[in-house]
């Protein structure tokens, strides 16, 4: 595989428009992606709705270096998207932009830096290209606008491993504690993965190219672990010196060693559970990965390709057989991918290869409606079956509508007579206005919107609620009060799931939306009634 800078870009008159403008092109595709609808779609339950209130308790307890979750000790995660959440949220207030804020610009400078990266190693084109399908794909624009950890995180991995990259080239010792100061800064974000994937990647690349010595002599640097002890050490001192032991199990054995060696909340799966979800989170170009697959020969004839192989490599496989297995684990890995995809563009001429996966996508979604009821007869949950149920009024003609519009315009951009750029220009944008403007509005008014009405109504009216049968906790943000989750009692007003009202004798119905509803228990069936806290 060979790539030439001084090689001749041929394309159409818009491809050469597109490339000019490179970063205005981009731009769009990032506001459509990370910015479009953060602030009127409400917070997805369990993850955003975990850290958004976690950062609304620490604001409400002045409490800045150990986070809380329903006024119980939270040690899932480090302390600096916490901090960004709470800056944002003093900046702009409580609300779903605030809190989603830090997470759209940390994914912003992470496809900056990837196209900053890949424009050193290559050419204005292929950074371009790769910096397009990653702002574009499924998964990214999913994390970015998310009020968690991960966007930041992966600005951290991306930063250290291009710094680290660049060190190896040209050995210049900036390059090595910048890298240095982007773990710490992910070590304070997520923990001990901020290190292991640079530490790994980085030795066996070394072992590859028979320079242990210069890789042991660089994680040994003095300057660059005083650095990353001064950067990530103080908040780790004082979490220890505040909770003691209850932080090293909590945080350490249980939500990082224990993640790996044993499936956590039912997240598990078999070894090959990541390839699908590779190919449909990078949707809308998964395409390519076929293509840059076909390419697999030449991957370890270049040392650029080897870095990059072998840093989505060793992620792929971690994750692959790490006990607990979540859909954005495999996203640490996707940095590499991107710029692989770019350069496997530049081999491909049809353009089936760019608009066939979201054209798939589409048709699925166009008729989701019809295939999801066809399907119910055979659905046991029933809280899934009442969602189903009552999804009639939102999956409507609108929903037909827009899919069908947006699908119209797909096949006139793949008939249309311009270069493959356009085509994966346009083919961007119509994703992120079907996954953003379309299919996640919907699916939060179907399954968040109840919650977060819900919540007003509670703080409107100065309800006191216990949660039942739900671990939902944006209803804590909404109703800006911490609540308490475990079966109520006799006279207590109760948010649940419809579904668990056949255990409850006589009630008084306060509120209902969908599969949500809030009501006083009268009389519960069977005695049940006691003061014992759910399990999570």
């Amino acid at each position: 595989m060979s790539y030439d800078k001084a090689a001749p870009i041929t394309s159409s008159d818009l491809d050469a428009l597109i490339l000019r403008y490179g970063y205005v092109a981009l731009g769009i595709i990032i506001w459509f992606s990370f910015f479009f609808n953060i602030w009127s779609v409400p917070l997805f339950d369990l993850d955003e709705g975990a850290f958004s209130e976690a950062t609304r308790e620490m604001l409400r307890s002045g409490d800045y270096i150990t986070t809380y979750l329903g006024g119980e000790l939270r040690f899932d995660k480090p302390i600096l998207i916490y901090w960004l959440q709470a800056l944002s949220v003093k900046a702009f207030g409580l609300n779903e932009f605030a809190l989603r804020l830090p997470s759209a610009l940390a994914a912003t400078a992470w496809v900056g830096l990837l196209y900053a990266f890949a424009k050193s190693l290559y050419d204005r084109k292929i950074a371009l290209l790769a910096a397009l399908f990653m702002a574009s794909s499924l998964q990214i624009s999913i994390i970015a606008k998310a009020a968690i950890a991960d966007a930041l995180l992966n600005l951290c991995i991306a930063a250290a491993m291009f710094s680290i990259y660049l060190y190896f080239r040209n050995r210049r010792k900036l390059w090595l504690y910048l890298a240095y100061t982007a773990m710490a800064f992910g070590v304070l974000t997520k923990g001990p993965v901020a290190v292991m994937i640079p530490f790994v990647v980085t030795f066996i690349y070394c072992a590859i190219k028979r320079d242990l010595g210069f890789w042991i002599k660089s994680v040994l640097d003095p300057l660059g672990i005083a650095i990353f002890v001064l950067i990530a050490g103080p908040w780790y001192w004082m979490e220890y010196k505040a909770q003691g032991m209850k932080f090293i199990e909590g945080f350490f054995l249980k939500h990082n060693l224990a993640r790996f060696e044993n499936s956590f909340e039912g997240h598990s799966g078999s070894l090959f559970y990541y390839i699908p979800v590779i190919i449909i989170g990078t949707i809308p170009f998964s395409g390519l990965l076929f293509a840059a697959i076909k390419e697999i020969n030449a991957w370890f004839k270049d040392d650029r390709i080897l870095f990059l192989t072998l840093w989505f490599c060793f992620v792929f496989l971690f994750f692959s057989f790490s006990g607990t297995k979540l859909p954005h684990y495999v996203i640490y890995g996707y940095t590499p991918l991107f710029i692989l995809m770019a350069l496997a563009f530049e081999k491909i001429r049809s353009p089936l290869w760019i608009v066939l996966p979201l054209l798939f996508l589409m048709v699925l979604l166009l008729f989701l409606p019809e295939i999801a009821h066809a399907l119910l007869p055979k659905i046991k949950d029933e809280f899934a079956r009442e969602l189903i149920a009552a999804s009639k009024t939102l999956f409507s003609w609108r929903w037909k509508m827009e899919i069908s519009t947006l699908l119209v315009a797909l096949l006139i951009i793949w008939k249309m007579r311009q270069g493959l750029i356009t085509k994966a220009w346009f083919t961007a944008l119509i994703a992120l206005l079907l996954i953003n403007g379309t299919v996640l509005p919907t699916y939060a008014a179907l399954v968040q919107q109840p919650v977060k009405d819900a919540a007003i109504f509670a703080r409107k009216h100065h309800l006191d609620v216990v949660m039942w049968g739900l671990n939902m906790p944006s209803f804590m943000v909404y109703s800006e009060k911490i609540v308490p989750r475990r079966t109520p009692k006799q006279g207590e007003i109760v948010v649940t799931k419809i579904t668990k009202l056949k255990e409850i004798a006589k009630y008084q119905p306060i509120f209902k939306k969908y599969g949500i509803v809030i009501v006083r228990i009268d009389r519960m069936r069977d005695g049940k009634s006691s003061m014992h806290k759910e399990n999570p």
